[in-house]
């Protein structure tokens, strides 16, 4: 397959301090150096992706750049001997969409090192659906069964259940016997949350966090992309010897508590890094996700929208209208 002397992309422009992301017709030797070539089929939309195309968030690292931080689709070329042309991989974090130019590109040149092998059993489609979002989620329930999490343990919370992370969590969990817990702020969203799988659903607007070091113990695991005060309030809620998985801060970067439910009952804080972990846990979680973690409702979670009309719809995501996973078709 050769590539077009030129093709789409959303690429991100600062111009007079002010920052915006355009489709733009660009080629080849344009885009980041890489030994890899794709033809991207699917992209997702992240709430990084949307803080990086509004400048809500300094993500960028430099202008212009293409956005996206997720990518999948075929390999046109390879200078590495790992792939060959037709293979179908996947990119998601390193700086993809950061200091690289990213996924809402037609064709995508990134460093073979960042390639994942789209697992048996999913397509390009597949696996955009679950993008950044669910392999986070997927990390985040793999990290928390590394430091004891079982489904006898007891039920296991999600924070913002209707985001990307949130939603692919909850349903993750369900897949796996847990007894989910889902913590929304949309009250239209219930019944969506208990297709997923949630057991339980609670309105924030409803929850009565307390003030105590200590408040009744109920959850024996947390995946928290929210952060802040909901944070917080987790730490002071766990059983003991739980686990809370953070991987976001929509909510907030200040985590204000105490050391009590560390010391008092041996609470886990782990951190989740999607962007940066071992080619190893990325080869790792992809593997769960499409065997016994393996989603069974993305036809429920995902919305799919063209490419070209993604100026138009990226922005939502910082005014948190946004429900599920928004999968991103390229071609």
């Amino acid at each position: 397959m050769k590539v077009p002397s030129t093709f789409t992309a959303f690429r991100i422009f600062k111009q007079n301090e002010r920052i915006e992301g355009r489709l733009v017709r660009t080629s080849i030797d344009e885009l980041s150096a890489g030994e890899i070539v794709l033809k991207t089929d699917y992209s997702s939309i992240n709430y990084k992706d949307a803080l990086a195309a509004t400048g809500a968030g300094k993500i960028l690292q430099r202008f212009p750049l293409v956005g996206g931080i997720d990518a999948a689709g075929t390999v046109v070329s390879s200078a590495d001997e790992r792939y060959q042309a037709g293979n179908k991989v996947l990119v998601t974090g390193h700086d993809l969409g950061v200091s690289v130019d990213g996924g809402f590109s037609e064709y995508v040149r990134v460093p073979a090192d960042w390639i994942v092998p789209v697992p048996d059993g999913f397509t390009t489609r597949d696996v955009m659906a679950i993008g950044t979002a669910g392999f986070t989620a997927a990390l985040s329930v793999i990290q928390m069964e590394r430091n004891g999490l079982r489904p006898e343990n007891g039920p296991v919370i999600v924070t913002g259940s209707t985001g990307g992370v949130g939603s692919l969590a909850v349903h993750l969990l369900a897949t796996l016997g847990y007894a989910v817990t889902a913590l929304t702020g949309k009250d239209d969203a219930h019944e969506y949350l208990r297709t997923l799988g949630a057991t339980h659903v609670i309105s924030r607007g409803e929850l009565e966090m307390g003030t105590r070091p200590l408040e009744k113990a109920q959850w024996a695991g947390a995946v928290d992309p929210v952060g802040g005060s909901i944070l917080a309030w987790l730490t002071r809620t766990m059983k003991p010897g739980g686990s809370i998985a953070s991987s976001g801060l929509t909510a907030g970067v200040e985590l204000n508590t105490t050391v009590m439910p560390f010391i008092l009952r041996g609470v886990n804080l782990l951190g989740i890094d999607s962007v940066l972990c071992s080619t190893d846990r990325r080869q790792e979680a992809w593997q769960r996700l499409a065997t016994d973690m393996k989603p069974t409702q993305l036809e429920t979670i995902i919305h799919e929208i063209p490419l070209r009309t993604l100026p138009e719809v990226i922005g939502n995501f910082l005014n948190s209208s946004v429900t599920g996973r928004y999968v991103v078709a390229i071609d």
